[in-house]
């Protein structure tokens, strides 16, 4: 349990008590053995060898690091931290002010990986996934074929689910940076007896709280916002408390989730459990400022489209601009995203030959795939996905002034205006 702060205050002091050295920095545990406790030189368990269970007989955690793909001090912090600040402690307070149980947090190799095992561990016979990152999409075909899973778009009817299936949505969603009300399609899942994940990486904490809105899972892919510097692979699962209505039901799963990311060799590396924690003191500082550069950017190039007939943007992309659109959105999305619609958006050129072109002039955003880094990228996104309109560039906000980048943007959006149709 944590007293109600701040997610900046918690993010860098969330995991003091596991600190087994007076470091300030926490060191970076890269041993991949530990010795039984008991031994000689062990310093900070005293066992008698008397007491050694052995592994036929064991019900649980033994209680002390055994080896690195079972866990690790650095990763053990890593979570421990994710847990407090993904919790209701943080975000969703309760109305007599009690503490509220925290979500258990399990990482893993990537974000890839980390999908992968939700989907060995909950073994849905249907999931309903909408658009979404393409290799998750994949990833439930390839399951599909092993296992007769039917995949089902996110718009199916409620009828078609049965309990135990599992519905995944990404939101804000990959590559727009739009929002899906989370609240509905719980109700959704949960009337049918299914159950909810939501892909929060486009909005990490602490502009999205999904288990506010009934999410029974969430993920995220740590290689981006939890990273935020571009340096390390790596994804999260994290277990509503009270998963299926069940007090304290979550830890059990994020037992399960451990015991099954051994056997699937999905755990992330110490120095990328490191990496992480490092970046997740920051977390908030820097996915606020990304956020709120996004929606300047936006807004001044959406007022483009409609003042300037020679623009080179036929539209943009994003939930701060969702609402102009689809004006049902107000009735949730301000409350699903109370602090920032997220640092991603997407915009659709006119042409092909203007979306190849646009991210070669363009001096401070670094043609690339990948998002969420301290450094603003943008990418033809047709380079990386197969099904994406030839016309469309994502773009991922940094932490540089958005002013420079509205320059940045200003010149390139120039040099290619004229550009109607491809050249020999």
């Amino acid at each position: 349990m944590f007293p109600k702060m701040d997610i900046s205050t918690l993010a860098i002091h969330a995991d003091d008590a596991l600190a087994a050295t007076a470091d300030v920095a926490p060191p970076i545990h890269v041993s991949t053995t530990y010795r039984y406790p008991g031994g000689h030189g062990h310093k900070y368990r005293e066992v008698s060898p008397d007491e050694y269970v052995t592994a036929k007989d064991q019900t649980g955690e033994p209680g002390y690091y055994v080896y690195s793909r079972h866990a690790s001090p650095t990763s053990t912090r890593l979570e421990q931290t994710l847990s407090v600040i993904l919790s209701p402690a943080v975000a969703a307070p309760s109305p007599d002010d009690r503490l509220q149980p925290l979500h258990p947090t399990v990482t893993y190799s990537s974000g890839q990986s980390a999908f992968h095992a939700a989907l060995v561990h909950f073994r849905p016979k249907t999931l309903s996934i909408g658009t979404c990152y393409h290799g998750c999409r994949r990833c439930a075909e390839l399951f599909s074929s092993l296992t007769g899973m039917r995949i089902l778009p996110l718009d199916c009817p409620a009828e078609e689910l049965s309990p135990g299936d599992l519905i995944h949505v990404e939101t804000p969603m990959n590559p727009y940076g739009t929002a899906v009300s989370i609240a509905a399609l719980a109700e959704k899942a949960h009337s049918r007896g299914a159950f909810l994940m939501v892909d929060s990486t486009f909005a990490p904490p602490p502009l999205q709280d999904p288990f506010a809105f009934g999410a029974d899972v969430v993920m995220h892919s740590s290689t981006k916002y939890i990273g935020g510097h571009s340096d390390l692979l790596g994804g999260v699962l994290v277990i509503r408390h009270d998963y299926d209505g069940i007090p304290h039901n979550g830890a059990r799963i994020a037992c399960k989730l451990m015991h099954e990311r051994v056997l699937l060799g999905g755990v992330m590396g110490s120095l990328e459990g490191w990496l992480g924690l490092r970046s997740t003191r920051t977390l908030g500082l820097r996915v606020t400022r990304a956020s709120a550069s996004a929606a300047n950017l936006v807004k001044w190039l959406h007022s483009l489209t409609s003042s300037d007939p020679n623009c080179p943007i036929e539209k943009v992309h994003h939930a701060s601009i969702q609402h102009l659109d689809d004006s049902s959105v107000t009735e949730w999305l301000s409350n699903q995203m109370p602090n920032g619609y997220g640092p991603v958006f997407a915009i659709t050129m006119r042409n092909p030959w203007m979306a190849r072109h646009l991210p070669s002039k363009l001096t401070l955003f670094h043609h690339a795939t990948s998002l969420g880094g301290v450094e603003s990228l943008i990418e033809w996104r047709a380079m990386s996905d197969a099904r994406a309109d030839e016309r469309l560039l994502r773009v991922s906000v940094g932490c540089e002034d958005w002013s420079d980048l509205k320059a940045d943007l200003e010149r390139g959006l120039k040099e290619v205006q004229g550009f109607q149709e491809e050249k020999s």
